[in-house]
């Protein structure tokens, strides 16, 4: 194949390209660039004759990329958003922007921060949407690369470490953080739950071990933080439940006889806190440090800024709850 001619090519085919890529469909990309299905397939079959390749067939219902469009697609993208950030304006106004933001978080980080932000959106910034989005994992690294979120909202241990060795290692960073709060965690039971009238004193690690557990997993994996801090002291609770979201844990142990560990904070904002009761954890567990986190191609964007000091600033407003 003859190396491509720039000053002939046409940038536009690179767009049809990458939204063919991201919907796996000629019909949603079309609808998404306002074009007619024949144009699309007009400008696929141009950028196959200018690239020598097939690049995508159709699968089913869908399309199948080729290993070759798979291989140039993520430099295709980045270039195409290293465009749209250089031709877009710097500046940024709440008052008048209309642009909407997506936020991953969990339910008891939302508690903490929504209210603030309603209030900043409804005083400041009444054209600005925002999308929160449960948080399903500990590392929403490749979230926010896709850029299926402007910005992940939790507690990311791993992360930070990783991100910290490899700053020290004197790689770029690709991704940065702010600490936004310090979150305290507690072990939750029902009203007359038998390890509820014992005194702080008496609701040891071994009792907590013996009991019935219910854990929230973002992810699914029955193994958090409370057990690796548990393993340390060469202990195991009994996990018997996982579940996705705090809210779900608190009304599941307001009515049994599974124990659960709850942001304190969280424990009012169930709406159960004349069913549910709790305790200190009994064992020394990591300071649970809340951090924004989100990718540096953000970074100088007038608009993702005033995200990320909105943030703050609700976290601010919530003052002793967070």
């Amino acid at each position: 194949m003859s190396e491509l001619n720039f000053r002939s090519f046409d940038l536009n085919l690179l767009r049809v390209f990458d939204e063919v890529m991201a919907e796996r469909s000629l019909t949603r990309a079309a609808h998404n660039l306002s074009l007619t299905q024949p144009a699309v397939s007009n400008a696929l079959r141009r950028l196959r004759d200018s690239l020598g390749d097939e690049l995508v067939r159709r699968h089913g219902q869908g399309m199948e990329p080729t290993p070759r469009a798979l291989a140039i697609w993520p430099g295709v993208r980045e270039a195409l958003r290293q465009m749209q950030r250089s031709l877009s304006p710097q500046s940024f106004s709440p008052a008048t922007a209309d642009q909407s933001f997506t936020l991953s978080m969990a339910d008891a980080t939302a508690t903490v921060l929504m209210p603030g932000l309603v209030q900043i959106l409804e005083t400041e910034a009444p054209g600005v949407q925002l999308r929160a989005l449960p948080l399903s994992t500990r590392d929403p690294r490749q979230l926010l690369a896709d850029e299926n979120a402007d910005l992940a909202v939790g507690y990311f241990p791993a992360v930070l470490a990783d991100l910290t060795a490899r700053s020290q290692a004197g790689e770029d960073q690709t991704y940065a953080f702010q600490r936004l709060y310090h979150g305290e965690y507690v072990c939750v039971m029902r009203q007359g739950h038998p390890l509820s009238l014992l005194s702080d004193a008496e609701f040891t690690t071994e009792r907590f071990c013996a009991a019935r557990h219910m854990l929230v997993s973002f992810s699914g994996r029955p193994y958090g933080f409370i057990d690796e801090a548990l393993a340390l002291l060469n202990r195991q609770r009994r996990v018997t439940v996982t579940v996705n979201q705090f809210f779900t844990a608190g009304r599941v142990v307001a009515q049994s006889d599974l124990l659960t560990v709850l942001p304190r904070h969280f424990v009012g904002a169930t709406g159960l806190a004349d069913r549910i009761v709790w305790r200190p954890l009994p064992f020394p567990v990591p300071t649970v440090h809340v951090d924004a986190l989100w990718h540096r191609r953000h970074q100088n964007s007038a608009a993702h800024e005033w995200l990320r000091n909105s943030v703050t600033r609700a976290a601010e407003l919530a003052g002793p709850m967070a």
